[in-house]
């Protein structure tokens, strides 16, 4: 990939509670995503309740990538400790996401960058991710970072239990 000049006024951030609204709106700026979320106003209580739990779990560490004063990016990484790999730290990379009208100018490159950076810095000696199969340019985006599809990633989904 050429050099890019990223903008000057970058920030990558912890999210706070007021970004969930840009978060849901990143979320939900694809086809797959606006199956998914419900990017509406006021947004449901449930994205509230989630961004609490997040914030509340040390093992979690959800941020936002700001220029100027709009967010255009987003993730979020789970810290998992594990019996596997002597007992190793891994990082677990979701919900990656740069606005549609900034993709393609170096700011997902710089996010990544900066969450394996992250993950260093706990001391994890893995980080992995998954991407919808059909998400061909992340695939090619992730791989271009070093990651390589070494395993088959699996779902169920489940219905909550009724009360």
């Amino acid at each position: 990939m050429a050099e890019v000049d990223l903008p000057s006024d970058l920030v990558i951030r912890s999210a706070t509670q007021a970004d969930v609204p840009a978060i849901v709106r990143l979320l939900a700026d694809d086809a797959l995503g606006r199956q998914r979320e419900l990017y509406v106003d006021p947004l449901p209580p449930s994205y509230y309740a989630a961004f609490e739990r997040i914030s509340a779990d040390a093992n979690q560490l959800l941020v936002v990538l700001e220029v100027g004063d709009a967010v255009v990016g987003s993730l979020q990484i789970t810290f998992i400790p594990y019996l596997s790999r002597r007992g190793s730290l891994r990082a677990l990379v979701e919900a990656v996401r740069i606005d549609s009208s900034y993709r393609s100018q170096g700011l997902g490159e710089r996010l990544m960058r900066w969450a394996i950076e992250q993950a260093r810095e706990r001391g994890c000696n893995l980080m992995q991710l998954t991407t919808d199969v059909t998400r061909e340019d992340a695939h090619r985006f992730y791989k271009r970072l070093g990651f390589v599809p070494s395993h088959v990633g699996m779902k169920l989904p489940l219905e909550p239990k009724a009360d």
